[in-house]
């Protein structure tokens, strides 16, 4: 598995408890903020990164991209297609984009 490769999966592993968090989590409002991991490339991570589940899903309609806490980007392999305060969307590229979507759940 080369280097992008194994970046993606890593990434993908947190995409998958985000995806957790979401299915068990009831939402009172559609403008609460709920916690979700960061899913970055780096295993001992654990930055919570707050949005809407509607922020969420935007995320989570292209499989190539996945939810970060601002400065955790990897300009080699990603491209940042969204940046605020709160978190950045990153789109994988090349190797990296092909193992993310081999391993979108949805």
């Amino acid at each position: 598995m080369s280097a992008p490769e194994r970046l993606g999966h890593n990434e993908a592993l947190f995409r998958e408890i985000n995806e957790r968090i979401e299915a068990g989590t009831w939402i009172s409002s559609p403008s609460e903020r709920m916690a979700f991991a960061c899913e970055c490339a780096a295993l001992r991570c654990n930055v919570l990164v707050e949005l809407t589940v509607s922020e969420y899903e935007a995320v989570r309609a292209h499989p190539r991209r996945f939810l970060l806490a601002p400065g955790h980007e990897l300009p080699a392999v990603e491209t940042v297609v969204h940046g605020g305060e709160r978190y950045v969307v990153v789109e994988k590229r090349g190797d990296a984009a092909k193992a993310a979507e081999a391993s979108d759940p949805r």
